[in-house]
This record gives C-alpha cells, sequence and structure tokens, in this order.
C-alpha cells in the first residue's frame, strides 16, 4: 500500500504537524507517524527509512527545529521524495531551521516547505501533488480542492466587502 511517512524530531513538533496529517486525512492518503532525531537517534531514523520504504512509502515528510537536519539525513537513506517543514524553536525562530533544510548540497534535493503550520499544511499538499502524478482520482480530488478554496475566498470577501458607490 502506498502512503507517506511523516518523521518529526520530538514530540513537540506534533502540534504543528496535526495540520498535515489532517490534509493527508482529507485526501484518504494513509499515513505512519515517527518521532525519530538526526541528532539523538540516527540508527532509528536509518532503520526505519527501509523498513517504510519496503512497506510502500512513496513521500517521505521531516519535521524539525533548531539545526533541523531530519530531512537531509533522510534525504541521505532514500531516493524517495523528501519535503522538509522546519519549526520555529531557540534563539532564531524558526529561521535556523529554515537555512538547515533548504541548504543541501547539489544532488541531494529536500523540498523545503514555509517554517510552522503554512508549511506542515502545504507539506501535505506537495505529497499529495506527487503521488497524483499516477492516480487520476486523486488529481480530481486535487483539482476540486483548488476549486473549493476559489469559492471560500469569494464567501470570505463577500462577508467584509464594502465598496463605493459606482458614479457615472
Amino acid at each position: 500500500m502506498d502512503f507517506v511517512s511523516v518523521i518529526m524530531g520530538s514530540k513537540s513538533d506534533y502540534e504543528i504537524m496535526r495540520h498535515c496529517l489532517q490534509a493527508l486525512e482529507s485526501f484518504s492518503i494513509p499515513y505512519e507517524v515517527l518521532i525519530s532525531s538526526a541528532h539523538r537517534s540516527p540508527d532509528r531514523t536509518k532503520d526505519y527509512i527501509k523498513q517504510a520504504e519496503s512497506k510502500g512509502a512513496k513521500v517521505f515528510i521531516c519535521a524539525a527545529g533548531m539545526a533541523a537536519h531530519l530531512a537531509g539525513a533522510v534525504c541521505a537513506q532514500t531516493t524517495k521524495p523528501v519535503i522538509g517543514v522546519p519549526l520555529s524553536g531557540g534563539v532564531l525562530d524558526g529561521l535556523d531551521a529554515l537555512l538547515s533544510t533548504v541548504q543541501m548540497p547539489g544532488g541531494m534535493p529536500v523540498a523545503c516547505m514555509a517554517v510552522g503550520k503554512a508549511g506542515a499544511l502545504n507539506a501535505a499538499y506537495m505529497a499529495v501533488q506527487i503521488l497524483a502524478i499516477g492516480d487520476k482520482d486523486l488529481a480530481e480530488k486535487l483539482l476540486a480542492d483548488r476549486a473549493a478554496k476559489v469559492v471560500q475566498i469569494e464567501q470570505d470577501s463577500k462577508s467584509i466587502e464594502v465598496r463605493l458607490p459606482n458614479r457615472g
């Protein structure tokens, strides 16, 4: 069974990453969630990646703060797409995590999302887009989701619009 693997560097990351999981659920995408640290449990991380690939993981989403080496550590162990979600924390409030996630050496790509909740949501959507390449039904769900966002924006606007009368 194809699924998305979501790895967090620590339990405190769950509060933000639950938005990612909810988005995956909204598209009926199966996922696994694991806490594993690039620094504190590197062997666990390495072993899990191989296990996940053998079970059908097609995309890895990695969330970490501060040094944020998790996505890079996962990328070093797989050729599957890796999506990094930098999280805020520490004195640089996420900038350190962003730079650590985005500054991968050539030939070792990690797709880097925004810091925090928007990044968590976008990681899920990026995973859906990757999976939708070979899945027509999922691609149609993604298009329907986009259309619903257009309608929502129009409804939100109408609820607060103030317009000057036309002078003609």
